[in-house]
Formats: C-alpha cells, sequence, structure tokens
C-alpha cells in the first residue's frame, strides 16, 4: 500500500483530501506545516509520495522542498493557488516532481498520482546500489567491482543484496537465512551453511564490508549509496 504524506493546513481540505486517498486505497499521514512535516518525514520511512501545499502557517512550502530533496527522493507534487509561471518554475527547479493548481479536479490529482507512483515503481525497480567500488544491480542481478564481473550464486547474490539494503544495521543469522530461505533452495538452512556462504561471499567482494558480531549475526560495514535509474 503505497503512503502520501500531507502537507496542508487548510482542515477543510485536508479532509476531503484524506477521504479521497484512503478511498483509492492508499495509507495518509498528515502535517500542517513545516515543522510537522519534518517530523513526519524524519519518522516515517516507508512515504511514497508528497502532497505539498506552498502556503503554510510557519513558512513558504517552497523553502521546504531542498531540505525534502535531502531526506527523500519520492515524488513530490505541490498543490498551490499561485499559478504565475514564476512559481510554477521555481517549484519544479526546487524539487518537485509535479505542479497542481487549486481549484483542481479530483480526478485529475489522482491520475497524476498514479503515474507519479508509477515513475516510483519503475525507478525503484532500477535502482543500483553502490558501496565504494563494488555495484550491486537488482534488476539483473549483476554485481561488479571496479566494473569488473564478480560471479555471485543466487544465495550469495541475495546476501550480498539484503546485507547492502541494510547497511551498519545487524542482522541476526535466523533473520538472514529467513530473508534468503527462496535462495538457498535444497540446501540445509543451518548456521553452518549459512556461515560458509558469507565466507565465500567476502571471499569474492574483499574483507571488511561484511562484519561477523560474534554471537549475533553480521552487518554491513559499508556505505551504500542509491543510483536510481541506472544513472
Amino acid at each position: 500500500m503505497a503512503v502520501i504524506l500531507l502537507i496542508e493546513d487548510d482542515r477543510y481540505l485536508q479532509r476531503d483530501l484524506r477521504i479521497l486517498l484512503l478511498r483509492e486505497g492508499y495509507a495518509v499521514l498528515q502535517a500542517e506545516g513545516i515543522a510537522s512535516a519534518k517530523q513526519t518525514i524524519l519518522s516515517s520511512s516507508d512515504i511514497s509520495l508528497i502532497l505539498l501545499d506552498l502556503w503554510l502557517p510557519d513558512g513558504n512550502g517552497l523553502e521546504l522542498l531542498p531540505w525534502i530533496r535531502e531526506k527523500t527522493r519520492v515524488p513530490l507534487l505541490i498543490l498551490s493557488a499561485a499559478d504565475d509561471e514564476s512559481s510554477v518554475i521555481r517549484g519544479l527547479e526546487e524539487g518537485a516532481d509535479d505542479y497542481i493548481t487549486k481549484p483542481f479536479r479530483k480526478a485529475e490529482l489522482l491520475s497524476r498520482i498514479r503515474a507519479n507512483l508509477r515513475r516510483l515503481e519503475y525507478r525503484q525497480e532500477q535502482t543500483i546500489l553502490r558501496a565504494g567500488d563494488l555495484m550491486l544491480n537488482p534488476f539483473t542481478h549483476d554485481v561488479t567491482i571496479q566494473e569488473k564481473p564478480v560471479p555471485l550464486t543466487a544465495v550469495e547474490f541475495r546476501l550480498l543484496e539484503n546485507f547492502m539494503e541494510n547497511p551498519g544495521i545487524l542482522l541476526s543469522r535466523e533473520r538472514l537465512i529467513t530473508m534468503s530461505a527462496q535462495d538457498f533452495l535444497e540446501e540445509d538452512l543451518e548456521e553452518n551453511t549459512l556461515n560458509v556462504r558469507i565466507s565465500r561471499l567476502r571471499a569474492k567482494i574483499g574483507p571488511g564490508m561484511i562484519e561477523t558480531v560474534r554471537g549475533f549475526g553480521y552487518r554491513f560495514n559499508g556505505e551504500v549509496r542509491r543510483i536510481y535509474g541506472g544513472l
């Protein structure tokens, strides 16, 4: 289920939009100003799309846009009564993906939301994970180091993908086995099997990235960047 953050201080419009979005099957988070929007974004990791009003009680929404773009690249649609060309251009240049002027048709708003969510889904499918010279493409299942292919088994690929999706997070042996079970095929899902797989993975990507935390599990120590669209 897509989660939409609605940043809007008009309580009547906020209510109507919430009802509309809920009827369409979206989950809705709400913020009435810049301060509450920042708090919500920092505390919510599953936001799929943001609807941003420009005239907020504690500042202009355009002032919030650069901060949002530092924290997330999810689609952002501006909702504003300002329909002059300069406002539209500035909003798009500051990082908005779309600009909708008030009053707007509900059907048009929903259509634009769906279009932007489709683009987000495509972007996520094309996301490459990078840690230094190590690159992993979840879409093509390619792994390279300094642009040279690294041959991994299905299990090794899944383990590396799980590590790079969760950098700096301690992953227990049980969780890793569960996350990678579909690729273990007919192998025994035991601790020794996992240890062997991680040992072989380390040998292929180099030492230092996967840390063993004795008695608990493993942690990926590389700083991971997401490259959208393969760019």
